[in-house]
């Protein structure tokens, strides 16, 4: 059992940081539902 099991997930990544895609990518393994996924520039 994850934490991350059958949960609605919404990733907001940074450009300098970690990505939104490279979080996403993680989460696949999971049964999380990514519904938004987006890569901000925060300044």
């Amino acid at each position: 059992m994850s934490l991350f099991d059958d949960r609605k997930i919404i990733i907001i990544g940074d450009r300098d940081g970690i990505p939104g895609p490279a979080m996403e990518e993680c989460l696949k393994s999971t049964s999380a539902e990514v519904v938004f996924s987006s890569t901000e520039c925060f300044v």
